[in-house]
């Protein structure tokens, strides 16, 4: 069974745009990304979009669907109504290229900033040992596509463009408390994190977490727990004492 939707679909580059009206034909089982396909091939050749896999798993289809971060991939057409208009732009918070391909360098830049994973100097590859139970804690991370959507949702960077600089987002944030929380990484990374990635900025709205595709929570079980690490180490009125208590001069 077919039908007839109405979208709204943002053209336009760096210089400006605005939201083009369009019907379009809509078949069973169809995603929005199949729709935007459509258009390009009857109405919109020049249309540009930026997808790979179209089953969720690459990240590279993010855009807003009725002002909602998502992958166009995976918003099917059967949880909107025949008679709603859909109106698709590309994502707020980064540059816009052209039509709903945004410029994501930002969050690739913050990724080159934090260090890698740092396995104890007296360890070969193949003697790394770690219980099951550690390895369930950060894997759920894994699971990250980068799609840069919780990047996209957040208002510390989508609000307040000068905060881009000192915030890495909660997508590196994840990837900083994941490192935390590996039995086999020594390197300390809590101070970093407060100091030079901006976990303070992070209010845990949990919009990211509402956002992820993958269903990661990242609030909850990766900046609430970093936080509670550096919290230990700087706010902690007895670690302070001990700090100033033990210190010595070199």
């Amino acid at each position: 069974m077919s039908y007839k939707a109405s979208f709204r679909v943002w053209r336009g580059d760096a210089d400006g745009g605005g939201l083009q009206d369009f019907t379009v034909e809509v078949n069973e089982g169809e995603v929005v990304l199949d729709i935007i396909h459509r258009l390009q091939a009857t109405q919109a050749a020049d249309l540009a979009v930026r997808w790979n896999c179209k089953a969720g798993k690459c990240g590279s289809c993010s855009a807003e669907i009725n002002g909602r971060p998502r992958l166009l991939c995976m918003t099917r057409m059967s949880t909107f109504t025949e008679d709603e208009v859909i109106t698709v732009t590309p994502m707020r918070t980064f540059p816009v290229i052209r039509d709903l391909v945004t410029d994501v360098s930002f969050n690739y830049t913050k990724a080159r900033e934090i260090p890698s994973f740092t396995p104890p100097a007296d360890l070969k590859p193949g003697e790394y040992r770690m219980q099951q139970v550690d390895v369930e804690r950060s894997q759920e991370f894994r699971k990250c596509i980068e799609c840069f959507l919780c990047q996209n949702t957040c208002h510390v960077v989508r609000d307040h463009e000068e905060n881009k600089e000192a915030f890495a987002g909660p997508r590196y944030l994840m990837r900083i408390a994941e490192l935390e929380m590996h039995p086999l990484d020594v390197a300390d990374r809590r101070d970093a994190a407060q100091d030079e990635h901006g976990l303070g900025y992070c209010n845990i709205t949990k919009c990211c977490s509402e956002v992820c595709p993958e269903g990661i929570h990242i609030t909850d079980n990766a900046l609430i727990p970093m936080k509670e690490r550096v919290a230990d180490r700087k706010y902690d009125p007895i670690v302070w004492l001990g700090n100033k208590l033990f210190r010595r001069d070199k």
